[in-house]
């Protein structure tokens, strides 16, 4: 019996030294530990031994079971913190870029937002336009100089690619009576050489109110507005006088120079101040086009590029980073 043992005992620790996954162990478990398994044909055999020997011999197989149990839960234990080790060592995997909105989609979003919690509508109209809209409606004749400032793309002669979002005004005009109360987003087109302050294809928001009883002093209001959602409130801001062919009087809106505080330097050319948008009161000529009374009614109407807004907004000084897909310069934002 003593023999038995002790070649059981070599064979149990030759196997659990061979073992090298927790499948292997639970396989020696079974053979050694289980109900069929050596040792419990041992506890049998003890039944043809003697009295004086049952008891020796029994408490040497309970030593034996017990050191086996031990061994074969002390190498599981082993199999799993080295398992774990491993996995902790291994190097984390790479998180794949996630897209964002591109800087002009964030501004011009800004921007629409901001007038629509006035209650200002969007409405939009075609980008190839007849030239009674984008300039004989707004004031324009046919020989007036105010037509170079816009460079347009002519497919013929009465047609073309609109150059302002302003034929969307006229033709809500001609469809919907006062109040009239709507902002126009959309892409224009002028024939600009692409350097760092023009662009051939940009895109405009304006915005127009036509009521009974409009004002200046709300125009002047609806801009102060503007300038504190979008640029913050602490940035200065002024209206001067300018000249627009629709609007009578008219004026733009300028904002302090987010580079040098307002004492001059190269962007702002030493004047302290940057052009944001134009403005103005429709001019008379404007609203009659559209059959619509200037003595009955009034209007403002305003409107920017948005590529400047956000030039001035995030302090950049070439208007073609926003088309050049830079991913360093778009991660940014």
């Amino acid at each position: 019996m003593q023999e038995k043992l002790n070649s059981l005992e070599k064979e149990i620790r030759l196997a659990l030294k061979q073992a090298q996954d927790p499948a292997q162990l639970e396989d020696l478990r079974i053979k050694y530990l289980g109900r069929k398994g050596a040792i419990n044909r041992l506890f049998k055999e003890l039944a043809q031994l003697p009295p004086e020997g049952k008891k020796a011999y029994g408490e040497v197989i309970n030593r034996l079971k017990n050191t086996v149990a031990g061994e074969l839960n002390s190498r599981l234990e082993g199999l799993k913190v080295g398992s774990k080790n491993e996995f902790e060592l291994l190097l984390p995997g790479k998180i794949p870029p996630v897209g964002h909105l591109h800087p002009l989609t964030k501004v011009f979003d800004e921007i629409v937002t901001f007038f629509k919690s006035y209650g200002f509508t969007v409405e939009t109209g075609p980008e190839i336009e007849y030239d009674w809209y984008n300039f004989g409606a707004l004031n324009m004749a046919k020989d007036h100089p105010a037509r170079d400032m816009f460079s347009s793309f002519f497919i013929k002669e009465d047609l073309l690619l609109r150059s302002h979002t302003s034929p969307v005004q006229i033709r809500t005009m001609e469809k919907q009576k006062p109040p009239v109360k709507i902002i126009c987003p959309g892409r224009c087109y002028r024939y600009d050489a692409f350097d760092a302050s023009h662009s051939p294809v940009f895109h405009q928001v304006e915005a127009l109110y036509v009521d009974k009883g409009v004002s200046f002093g709300e125009l002047k209001w609806i801009l102060g507005e503007f300038v504190t959602y979008v640029f913050g409130a602490q940035t200065r801001y002024q209206i001067r006088p300018s000249f627009f062919p629709f609007t009578e009087p008219s004026g733009e809106l300028a904002v302090g120079c987010m580079v040098c505080g307002g004492t001059g330097c190269s962007v702002c050319g030493s004047s302290g101040w940057l052009e944001v948008l134009g403005c103005g009161m429709v001019h008379p000529n404007v609203l009659k086009n559209v059959k619509i009374s200037p003595k009955k009614y009034s209007g403002y109407a305003l409107g920017m590029g948005v590529e400047r807004v956000a030039m001035i907004k995030y302090v950049i000084d070439d208007i073609r980073v926003f088309y050049n897909n830079d991913v360093r310069f778009l991660a940014q934002f």
